[in-house]
Order: structure tokens, then C-alpha cells, then sequence
């Protein structure tokens, strides 16, 4: 149970990093990250795409808003839900770097492909029809653009940026300068064992970010944070980084890591699941589709950590990825329930497709 602590707290510290990362890019730039949309088709399903792959939900909210507002096209739409991977893909990117970014790749190809064929389809249909695309997904009337409102600085500048030594700050930098040290010292590596314990092992190892040279960058980022943290305002602080990453995503990133890898830890000593699921993908590929219809990160954690630990093959991942897109669509569901259920429904088909057709080779 000390590896699988360790490995739980070396996964959500990396996570939540790359979660302040983002999260501070975005809101320094006051949201022209993901401005300048327009044009053609071709354009808006490729910016989609692109805002998609952005770690997290914050690419996926933009794009949805974006739709919402009669923007981005339901193409488009779909090319972001099938290119996202939510807080997971922060996950993939601290368990298996290489491997996740050339996942980030296909599913890039993949959604731009879908996303084009898809709006190529609809404009011939509803062309014949002529029917309004946007009246037919029901999409609201309103259309006001507001992808969220960003304070007008984080560092400082306006009312807004004050910067007080509180107890939340304090927390954030003492925990960020643990971590480093953790790192740096290699306390958060795996302990070498020998004998039959070390071939147990073996079937459950992550082999996390083992390269030195990851460690180091990792380690840069987490300093970077810590200068974020001493020149942000107190709303960044506690808005931004407190509330939105360390109270919400924090607790339930380090329980659902913890949870899956201490069931397989438990498992692998009574039954031989790695055998029973990997006999079993067909199976696996349908379950991993079903679970990415829910509108929330957590669940398809579950999948990456199998992934991760050799226990399932790459079709389920992959199917997994296409299928889910963390709680990006909440937003959609809140807006045109029946632009949600459509998009889900391509997606999860694109899924399908992709997890059966990958196991073929």
C-alpha cells in the first residue's frame, strides 16, 4: 500500500500543476487564448479540435459556449468532444507522456476527419430541407456571447489585484514546495524489489515519468507555480486556484487514483484480472463507451489506470477517450439537451468504430 500511496500523490500532484498551468494561462491572457474563431468550416472544426485537446475543461467550456452562441458549428462541436479527454488527459500526460501525446495526434486526426464529415452531411440535408441547423439542435435564442467572465489581472493592476499572505496561499506554496523536494529527492519513485514480489509487481508497475529528465521539468513547473503564487492576486488565489482546482478537482483526482490502484493492488493477489479483461476487450471496449456517456471526469479514470498498468489494451483506451469528454458537455446539457444527446450519440458511435476497429491490429 506505500506504492500505491506514493504513486497516488506523484499522479495528483503532477496533475494539479498542469491544472494551475492552464488554468493561469488562461486567465492572464484574459481569454484570447481561445479567441480569433471564424471563417470557414474547415477552420472553426480544426480550432474545435485544437480546443479539445487542451488538458481539462476549459478548451471544452470555450467550444460549447462558443456552439451555444451559434458560432462553432455541430461539427465543429463534435470534433471537441471527440478530440477532449477532460482532467484524464492530465492524467495520460503524467503516466505516459510519449504514448498520450501520440493518443493527442490520432485523436486530432479523428475529429477533424468526423468533425468535417459530419457538418458535410448535415448542410446537404438540411440544404434540401431547408431547415435552420441552429433551430434544429435547439439552440437558444439568446445570443449574447459569454464564454466566462476573467478578472481583468491576476498578477495585479486593478482592484482586483491585491495580494495578502492568507492561510490558502500559504497551504498552496508549502504543499507546491514539498512536492518539488519530492521530486528533486526521488522520494515519489518506485522502491526496488526483489524476488516473487518484485514479479507481482511488475504486472501492476506505471513506470511514471522514470526518465530523469521529466522529473526536472516537472519540477521547473512546480517553481514556476510558486512564483504564480507569490505575484497572483488574492481572487486568482483563492477563485481560481483554491476553489476551482485544489477544493474541487484535487480530492477527487487523488481518491479515484488511489481507489483503482489499490483494488488492482488487492485484486492481483486473489484474482488474475489482468488475463480475465484482456480476454474480455470486446466486453471492455462496450463498457468503456457507456461509462463516457456520463458528463463528468472521474469514472473514465479508472480506464487510463488500467491502461497505464498493462491490465487493458490500447482499442479500450482509445474508445474511452473518443467516448468521454470529463464534464466539458455539462454546460451543453444545460443549454440544448438535444444537441447533448445528438453529439453523444456520434461520438460514442466514432467510439465504438474505432475501439472494435483498433483491435483488429
Amino acid at each position: 500500500m506505500i506504492e500505491v500511496i506514493r504513486n497516488s500523490i506523484l499522479i495528483t500532484g503532477l496533475v494539479v500543476i498542469m491544472m494551475m498551468m492552464i488554468e493561469s494561462l488562461n486567465i492572464e491572457s484574459r481569454g484570447l487564448i481561445f479567441s480569433g474563431l471564424r471563417r470557414t468550416r474547415a477552420g472553426q472544426v480544426t480550432v474545435a479540435a485544437l480546443l479539445g485537446l487542451v488538458p481539462g475543461c476549459i478548451g471544452g467550456f470555450a467550444a460549447v459556449s462558443l456552439y451555444t452562441h451559434r458560432i462553432l458549428s455541430f461539427g465543429a462541436l463534435i470534433a471537441m468532444m471527440i478530440a477532449s479527454c477532460g482532467d484524464e488527459a492530465f492524467m495520460m500526460l503524467a503516466m505516459f507522456p510519449q504514448k498520450a501525446m501520440l493518443i493527442f495526434i490520432l485523436l486530432f486526426v479523428l475529429s477533424v476527419a468526423c468533425g468535417m464529415l459530419v457538418d458535410f452531411i448535415r448542410e446537404k440535408i438540411f440544404r434540401k430541407r431547408n431547415i435552420d441547423p441552429s433551430a434544429a439542435d435547439g439552440l437558444p435564442e439568446d445570443d449574447r456571447f459569454e464564454i466566462h467572465e476573467h478578472d481583468h489581472g491576476t498578477a495585479g493592476g486593478d482592484d482586483r489585484g491585491k495580494r495578502h499572505i492568507g492561510w490558502k496561499r500559504a497551504v498552496m506554496f508549502i504543499g507546491i514546495a514539498v512536492f518539488i523536494a519530492a521530486l528533486v529527492t526521488g522520494r515519489l519513485g518506485h522502491e526496488h524489489m526483489d524476488g516473487d514480489h518484485m514479479h507481482r509487481h511488475a504486472a501492476l508497475t506505471l513506470d511514471l515519468l522514470s526518465e530523469d529528465w521529466m522529473y526536472v521539468i516537472f519540477a521547473i513547473l512546480s517553481l514556476v507555480m510558486l512564483g504564480v503564487l507569490c505575484f497572483a492576486s488574492d481572487h486568482f488565489v483563492e477563485e481560481h486556484l483554491w476553489h476551482h482546482i485544489v477544493k474541487r478537482h484535487l480530492p477527487v483526482i487523488f481518491a479515484w487514483t488511489f481507489g483503482v490502484l489499490a483494488v488492482l493492488e488487492i485484486g492481483m493477489q486473489h484474482i488474475d484480472i489482468e488475463n480475465w479483461i484482456s480476454s474480455n476487450t470486446a466486453l471492455m471496449v462496450l463498457l468503456a463507451v457507456a461509462v463516457g456517456i456520463i458528463p463528468e471526469s472521474g469514472p473514465h479514470m479508472v480506464f487510463v489506470t488500467l491502461y497505464a498498468s498493462g491490465i487493458v489494451p490500447f482499442p479500450v483506451l482509445l474508445a474511452s477517450c473518443i467516448a468521454q469528454d470529463g464534464h466539458s458537455s455539462l454546460p451543453l446539457l444545460a443549454e440544448s439537451k438535444s444537441s447533448f444527446f445528438k453529439a453523444k450519440l456520434v461520438s460514442c458511435t466514432v467510439a465504438l468504430a474505432a475501439g472494435f476497429g483498433a483491435m483488429l491490429f
